[in-house]
């Protein structure tokens, strides 16, 4: 496996520009088709079942705008792909919302790269975070880049975070690209305190894949995401890897969870996988 086709999300917020280089960066390393997708925020079922012709509305003027905005956040998406030297990549603007959008056009790629939305951003228009959504939307990796960060090479210290789950080894899975490129990979388990940190077929399946990575046994139970990043930085981590919403979206938005947690307060780039 490895990646052939790379989506970032493109808009005209303030960090743009380095979820854009990163994306490139990868798509460098990887030899990967680069997408980059700006969206305009209006729902397609405006157009394919009502039917509208929002040119000829009172809409008009408000669209236009909408169209320049976004034209310019694509003409900065070619001119960082273009400059950093990415072999192939395409700019498409798309007419929808923006978490349905992305779930949407994800699907045709092998990874997603979405910002952090920053503390000061208004509120998605799905009602919750926009990584969050497309995390449970579409059924593809997401790479999450911290609204703090600067640096556009990732991968090169690992830490990824082992419970054994479906959402784990999904994760694990799609980043095994990464992973087989890191200088260090370290595992840290959690589990309950009559299971073992990690199953012992863990490292070695990750040898066949020429990762040599060793395993960190950590505490036993994990509530939330603090410990976790708390550790990455110790570690000098520079990409987590992690399951996403491995039990009911409902019961972290109310009790709180490492997800939920971890997406608020993330300091290093994070793969996800649900």
């Amino acid at each position: 496996m490895d990646y052939q086709t790379i989506l970032v999300h493109v808009d005209a917020s303030r960090r743009a520009d380095t979820r854009i280089a990163l994306a490139a960066q990868l798509a460098l390393r990887h030899d990967a088709h680069l997408v980059g997708a700006a969206l305009t925020g209006v729902s397609r079922y405006y157009y394919r079942e009502g039917g509208a012709d929002l040119a000829r509305t009172v809409l008009a003027p408000h669209m236009d705008e909408i169209y320049r905005k976004t034209e310019r956040a694509l003409d900065d998406f070619t001119r960082i792909a273009t400059g950093a030297g990415v072999r192939s990549h395409e700019r498409r603007l798309v007419d929808d919302e923006v978490g349905a959008g992305l779930a949407l056009a994800g699907c045709y790629a092998d990874l997603l790269v979405l910002g952090q939305s920053a503390p000061d951003a208004r509120p998605a228009p799905t009602g919750g975070d926009l990584a969050a959504h497309v995390l449970l939307a579409c059924p593809r990796p997401l790479l999450v880049v911290p609204y703090i960060q600067r640096e556009t090479a990732i991968g090169s210290r690992v830490l990824v975070a082992w419970n054994g789950s479906a959402e784990a080894v999904r994760a694990l899975v799609a980043a095994l690209p990464l992973l087989r490129l890191a200088d260090s990979v370290t595992v840290v388990g959690f589990g309950p305190p009559d299971a073992p940190a990690a199953e012992p077929d863990l490292l070695p399946y990750l040898a066949r894949h020429g990762i040599a990575a060793q395993l960190l046994s950590e505490s036993p139970r994990l509530d939330s995401g603090e410990p976790l990043l708390s550790l990455a930085a110790d570690c000098g981590t520079d990409l987590l890897v992690m399951g996403g919403y491995g039990r009911a979206r409902l019961s972290e938005l109310l009790l709180g969870g490492v997800t939920r947690s971890i997406l608020q307060a993330m300091t290093v780039p994070v793969l996800m996988a649900h």
